[in-house]
């Protein structure tokens, strides 16, 4: 008589519930490899296609160049924006394999604590040598699978609320890269927006307040999302969000992006407030600052040296006003200063 054989086919569930987390835990490493094999090659091609159309706009200056450039900044923010997508999906699917693992090991440790208690008493049935000892330690060891089958059931139905909560963020990340102003500029409708044409009246929002309301929220809430984020390593200005450079302009921008603001990602801060100026959004009155704009600092858009930094307005508060910038202190920050022309020459509406 095979007690071993006996005491596996009691533990039949319990089995099944390791089997699966075991199953799941191998293809949630071959899905984080995938997705890390992803983001490399779109950063590459993304790189690649910045260096080759800089290459042309170099020797090439005439009617078509400006339509060109544009495109080609259209093409490097759709790569990198889904690169980002897939980094940001490695992640997710990293803690996913990471809850596998552990929720694996947890069952196997529940079944083989059963199966050597099971077999031992099983054994020891069959060492008597009669029938009714045999099946009362088959009853005994029956006793016992409940509290083991609860505990690999409890395993399984954590990990299932892991996947579940990646599954949402996963979802989330493919809504980002829809609508990330490259893929489909169209910025989503935001609530309490209000729907159609005709006057307005009684104090309602008008449709356009309500987008740019809406946008800021969006800005505020993607910024919001990545504090905390670090370049890495340490001191390389390598960033998710643009170029190995200086960050901070590339962060705000990227954020902007999220929000469905058709402008290129740009590393260089002066660039941003010349965006603005080309399309009626910059300002240097500071008293029409608003959340979900950003703030130059410095003493104008020149150069480096006179347009030091940047940040994304989360709030103002009489003479103070609180900003997320990236690359504050090598990592994405909020920090409040005072609202002073001694430090920021300007803003730019998104």
């Amino acid at each position: 008589m095979d007690t071993r054989a006996i005491a596996r086919h009691i533990a039949e569930s319990m089995i099944g519930h390791r089997n699966a987390l075991a199953g799941k835990a191998e293809d949630a490493v071959k899905a984080q490899y995938a997705l890390h094999r992803t983001a490399t090659g779109l950063t590459d091609r993304q790189e690649e296609q910045d260096k080759a159309a800089k290459t042309v706009l170099e020797h090439w200056r005439g009617n078509n160049s400006e339509g060109f450039e544009k495109r080609a900044n259209r093409l490097n923010g759709q790569l990198r924006a889904t690169a980002d997508a897939a980094r940001d999906a490695e992640r997710v699917v990293a803690g996913v394999s990471a809850a596998l693992t552990t929720g694996h090991a947890r069952a196997r440790r529940a079944v083989e604590e059963y199966l050597g208690e099971a077999t031992r008493l099983l054994d020891a049935g069959k060492a008597v040598g009669t029938r009714a000892a045999m099946l009362q330690a088959v009853a005994r060891a029956a006793d016992l699978e409940p509290r083991y089958t609860k505990e690999t059931a409890a395993a399984l139905r954590d990990v299932r609320g892991e996947m579940e909560d990646a599954a949402r963020r996963l979802r989330a990340l493919e809504k980002e890269v829809k609508h990330d102003g490259v893929a489909d500029a169209r910025p989503e409708r935001s609530r309490g927006e209000v729907r159609g044409g005709g006057g307005g009246g009684g104090g309602r929002t008008s449709p356009s307040d309500a987008r740019a309301r809406g946008r800021a929220r969006t800005i505020i809430s993607a910024a919001r999302g990545q504090l905390g984020v670090r370049e890495n390593p340490p001191g390389s200005n390598r960033n998710p969000y643009g170029p190995t450079a200086a960050w901070c302009s590339s962060f705000a921008t990227a954020m902007w992006r999220k929000a469905g603001v058709d402008i290129p990602v740009l590393p260089f801060t002066g660039d941003v407030f010349r965006w603005g100026q080309r399309n009626g959004k910059a300002y240097t009155s500071l008293s029409a600052v608003r959340p979900g704009d950003v703030l130059l600092f410095g003493t104008g858009p020149g150069s480096p040296a006179t347009s030091k930094h940047i940040g994304i307005v989360e709030k103002v508060s009489g003479g103070t006003v609180t900003l997320i910038e990236g690359n504050s202190g090598d990592s994405v920050r909020r920090n409040t200063h005072r609202l002073s022309s001694g430090t920021f020459y300007g803003g730019v509406h998104p």
